[in-house]
């Protein structure tokens, strides 16, 4: 028998309006973009909220989707378009193909229709699936004037394994004035699994880390790495690709990172550097998960970025 239609519905989540909740996020001893002053030094309206912030609008469309896999093996991986302000509202929508089981295509509008985000998720082994930062990656030609990143070489690694561990009340550093906690009370999308009073009732039976949170643990010790370009400059999130092995991600659970950056590119306003990070089991060396972050630095916020590229060899 025949299919009644060849191409299902989107699955699209409730209009939210996600927090900004990295207002004092301070690095190299500054404040971020996500501030609004320094956001409207660089021609921003306001300070944006954080991209994977968009995450958890995700999870219960793909949790319907692929359920209790995604939290296990689940690969979401999207390239920021336009950033959000608070106050704004953003839907996230799930595009199905009948004839795709475990890969889906996503993306994320605003009221108006500008688009937040777009990209692709799947459960399971996502080696030769068409996920939209390793089709990215793909692309990319070799930079020929880095300024900021110009000290930075593909194939260099962290300097140390760094060693994480969220709980609920543990605040994440100067990378993320907030904890676990503060998260839960304001996330766009709660579930009990997450929470310090349910979360021994899930089916891993303890509570598991938020997709959007999973970015926040990767990211509170990236210092340590030594894989950032020249200061000061300001960057923010161009990318992302959050994948688990082995998962879920457990709160009060030690975990090691080590990191490399697997590419270096550039655009007209940002030079960028494309960083896996691995995450192990502290106790069992367990390959858990992987997060591939682009972290594009703007041009404009380097001081003296124009002359130093005037006299690069060829400009």
């Amino acid at each position: 028998m025949t299919e009644a239609f060849t191409q299902a519905p989107a699955l699209c989540g409730p209009w939210r309006q996600p927090r900004q909740m990295l207002a004092e996020q301070r690095y190299d001893g500054h404040k971020s973009i996500h501030d609004d002053a320094m956001a409207e030094g660089l021609g921003l309206r306001a300070g944006p909220i954080e991209g994977p912030t968009h995450f958890s609008q995700f999870d219960p469309l793909l949790h319907h989707v692929f359920g209790q896999a995604w939290f296990e093996s689940g690969c979401i991986s999207a390239h920021y378009q336009n950033m959000v302000v608070e106050g704004e509202e953003v839907r996230a929508f799930v595009e199905r193909d009948p004839s795709q089981q475990r890969f889906v295509r996503l993306h994320a509008e605003k009221r108006d229709g500008t688009p937040v985000l777009t990209g692709t998720a799947s459960i399971g082994d996502a080696t030769g699936l068409p996920h939209e930062l390793q089709l990215r990656i793909a692309k990319l030609r070799p930079p020929t004037a880095l300024v900021i990143n110009r000290d930075l070489r593909v194939g260099q690694r962290g300097a140390v394994v760094e060693k994480v561990r969220m709980g609920f009340d543990t605040h994440m550093g100067d990378h993320y004035p907030f904890t676990l906690a503060d998260k839960l009370k304001v996330i766009t999308e709660p579930s009990p699994w997450y929470t310090r009073e349910s979360g021994g009732e899930s089916p891993w039976g303890r509570p598991i880390i938020p997709t959007e949170m999973i970015s926040v643990l990767l990211g509170a010790t990236s210092a340590q790495s030594g894989l950032s370009g020249r200061k000061p400059a300001v960057g923010l999130f161009a990318g992302q690709e959050i994948r688990l092995v082995n998962g879920p991600l457990f709160v009060d659970q030690d975990y090691e990172l080590e990191r490399e950056i697997i590419a270096l590119s550039e655009s007209a306003r940002t030079e960028s550097v494309w960083v896996r990070t691995r995450v192990y089991d502290a106790a069992t060396r367990v390959l858990v998960a992987e997060m591939i972050l682009n972290g594009a630095v703007m041009k404009a916020s380097f001081p003296g970025y124009e002359s130093e590229a005037r006299a690069l060899p060829g400009a």
